[in-house]
């Protein structure tokens, strides 16, 4: 389901895609976030996508152009999950909530993995 913006000159659809990537650019900037992850069917294990694939670990959900951003990650060894999840949290949220004008009510972190050296 798409976000659908209506203005005095007309309306404007911004899709779930356009608003995963710009949420997975502004986490991959984020301290301690090494990438998105996604599950491999066969053997049930998560795996770090590349950057064109950033989007597969990121669901998005609109309701009443509010939105609500499932992210599934892989954090750097050694570091606070914490204060990763924290900032990264906030740092989306005011990104995305500036270039959009969309509320965000909910970011949940599922952190799937660490990656060491």
């Amino acid at each position: 389901m798409s976000v659908c913006v209506e203005t005095s000159l007309g309306v404007i659809t911004i899709e779930n895609e356009v608003i995963a990537r710009i949420a997975g650019m502004t986490a991959m900037e984020c301290y301690g976030i090494v990438g998105m992850a996604a599950k491999n069917m066969k053997d049930g294990l998560f795996q770090l996508l590349k950057v064109e694939s950033l989007t597969k670990g990121i669901k998005v959900m609109v309701e009443e152009n509010r939105l609500t951003i499932d992210f599934h990650v892989i954090v750097e060894y050694g570091t606070n999950i914490s204060a990763i999840a924290d900032n990264m949290i906030s740092t989306v949220k005011y990104k995305l909530e500036q270039a959009l004008d969309l509320e965000v009510v909910k970011i949940n972190i599922f952190v799937e993995g660490v990656r060491v050296g």
